[in-house]
């Protein structure tokens, strides 16, 4: 009989990496800048897709992005007041609905 090793599950509270994200990004006069956008609460959040199908499905297909890790999409948002990550949001065009986030 053998017995396995099997190394401890992570808590669920524990940051792990999603892997190399797609962020979607704005022009602006230092060059790209990560887009922020409104949870329904207000909030800032960073926002992040795991493919560039859903990060075009989500925001069209001409939205531009950048490739970033999860940590280091969170040490661009955090100093400026976006300590959620969202990950694969799906927009609703009807902001009537009250569940949605928007861009800041």
């Amino acid at each position: 009989m053998s017995h396995h090793l099997y190394a401890e599950d992570p808590e669920p509270a524990d940051r792990v990496p999603a892997g190399p994200l797609f962020v979607p990004v704005r022009s602006g006069p230092a060059g790209c800048t990560a887009r922020l956008f409104r949870t329904p609460l207000g909030g800032r959040t960073a926002v992040a897709f795991t493919s560039p199908q859903r990060l075009a499905a989500a925001l069209g297909g001409g939205q531009p992005w950048v490739r970033l890790s999860e940590p280091a999409l969170r040490a661009l948002a955090e100093p400026v007041g976006a300590t959620v990550l969202t990950l694969d949001p799906r927009f609703i065009p009807d902001i009537s609905r009250g569940h949605h986030l928007r861009a800041v």
